[in-house]
């Protein structure tokens, strides 16, 4: 097979085109060097190392191919908490995925305030909108690198997850893909109202009227400043602030007309197949990088519960628990594994078909937040998650489990595993097994919950 990398599927978005929607680009003559990754977008460090400065071409792809024609094609939203992300990062080469027989495109996109700060006078959810141009060019050109574009996965984890789920949910992502992976789905969607308040905040912390003056570059470590001292604004922005996450996918009613769960439910991805899951310790690795893995209070713990789950019962559901499980399952269930599970839910109550999974298998932070990665790509070695692999030789059989079982899905619809039918679950371990959904307490905890947008708590 053969790697295309840094190909630009819209103009930068500097300049006269800065906080604009992306713009197609222009033809050019003779032959464009496709040899190294675009450089990543401008965006937070708070998440770990960013790529220096490498120029203004933030909207890239890059295309896996193999030397066979009409190939399912899957394309890949990294992650970042809708403020970090980089298609160029090793943990992200698809060459093990494509050799399955995949077309593997993988792609950036606006992060941070310049993708989704609710700036006046612009569209809002600019990032999802690069998305969407992305998947517009792969409709055009992907069969010129062996894919089908009417065979088309979008797949993506964490904040990709979330932009998948928001992809469904988008009139103008209609007929773009086919089907849709979401790994791990964070549950924030907010307001315009909540995006505007956080928007503005950014602005005040630089002391100028309007943000679209500022250089590019200086935008990501404003957005780290007010997320490192978000809890200042807890009683106007709540449950976000504990977290914390500045920005997110906006239900502005136009771009994203309502959250992703509303329009499953309204039947918006019923002929879509979705495949869609968690791993079972989502929180450990932030807890990790918090630094209070081991070292949870009693303190914390009441904290997490007030503002995560106010009026859910979580000490009765979980009467043996401590305070630091109880801390994690709280955070891990309203961060990550009820929005997962409840996509599913709302897939079903539309008329669609989904495949439930749960990765439970054991790395070095058990099944925690990122462990998919390295397992659905076949990287154990290389990049960061790489290091969340604990037995190496487990990990090469259940990897390949669970890629072939992505790769079985983007090109028939069906991972192996019967459908999701409000219970059955696929767990991903050593061995692998369908069961009903393991996460049964948090599950009844949560049945009445919708996900609405998050919104201002203050007037």
């Amino acid at each position: 097979g053969s790697v295309f990398r840094g190909v630009r599927y819209a103009e930068p978005p500097v300049g006269g085109l800065r906080f604009g929607e992306p713009e197609p680009v222009r033809r050019w003559d003779g032959v464009r060097d496709a040899t190294v990754f675009g450089p990543a977008p401008p965006q937070s460090e708070l998440l770990g190392t960013a790529r220096g400065d490498g120029g203004d071409d933030w909207l890239t792809l890059n295309v896996w191919t193999s030397e066979a024609g009409g190939l399912p094609v899957m394309v890949w939203i990294p992650g970042g908490a809708y403020m970090a992300g980089d298609s160029g990062r090793p943990e992200f080469d698809g060459a093990r995925l494509a050799a399955s027989g995949v077309v593997v495109v993988s792609l950036n996109y606006r992060l941070g305030i310049e993708g989704f700060g609710q700036i006046e006078g612009a569209p809002a959810n600019r990032g999802l909108l690069d998305q969407v141009a992305a998947l517009q060019w792969v409709r055009e050109n992907v069969r010129a690198f062996g894919g089908d574009p009417d065979r088309v996965t979008v797949f993506g984890q964490s904040a990709g997850g979330g932009s998948v789920a928001a992809l469904l949910a988008m009139p103008r992502a209609k007929g773009l893909f086919q089907q849709a992976i979401v790994q791990s789905m964070p549950g924030t969607f907010f307001s315009p109202e909540l995006a505007a308040d956080i928007t503005a905040a950014c602005a005040a912390e630089l002391g100028v009227p309007n943000l679209a003056t500022v250089e590019p570059a200086m935008l990501p470590l404003v957005g780290d400043a007010i997320s490192d001292k978000m809890r200042q604004w807890r009683d106007r922005w709540g449950p976000i602030t504990h977290r914390p996450i500045p920005f997110a996918p906006v239900v502005d009613g136009n771009i994203l007309p309502t959250t992703p769960w509303q329009a499953l439910v309204d039947g918006a991805a019923r002929d879509i197949p979705l495949l869609v899951g968690h791993t079972r310790d989502e929180h450990r690795l932030f807890s990790l990088i918090d630094g209070v893995l081991g070292e949870v209070t009693a303190e914390q713990t009441e904290t997490a519960l007030q503002m995560l789950a106010p009026g859910l019962h979580y000490r009765e559901a979980f009467p043996h628990a401590s305070d630091e499980e109880l801390y994690e399952i709280v955070n891990q269930d309203w961060l990550f594994r009820m929005p997962s599970l409840h996509l599913a839910d709302a897939q079903l109550a539309g008329g669609g078909q989904a495949h439930l999974y749960e990765l439970t298998w054991n790395g070095t932070l058990g099944a925690t937040h990122g462990l998919d990665i390295p397992l659905v790509f076949g990287n154990l070695t290389t990049g960061h998650p790489a290091t969340l692999i604990s037995d190496a030789d487990e990990a090469q059989d259940l990897s390949d489990q669970m890629r072939t079982a992505w790769v079985a899905f983007a090109t028939h619809a069906d991972p192996g595993w019967p459908p999701y039918d409000g219970n059955l679950t696929q767990l991903f371990d050593t061995p692998s097994a369908v069961t009903a959904y393991p996460e049964e307490a948090s599950r009844r905890l949560w049945r009445d919950h919708t996900f609405p947008p998050l919104s201002l708590l203050l007037p």
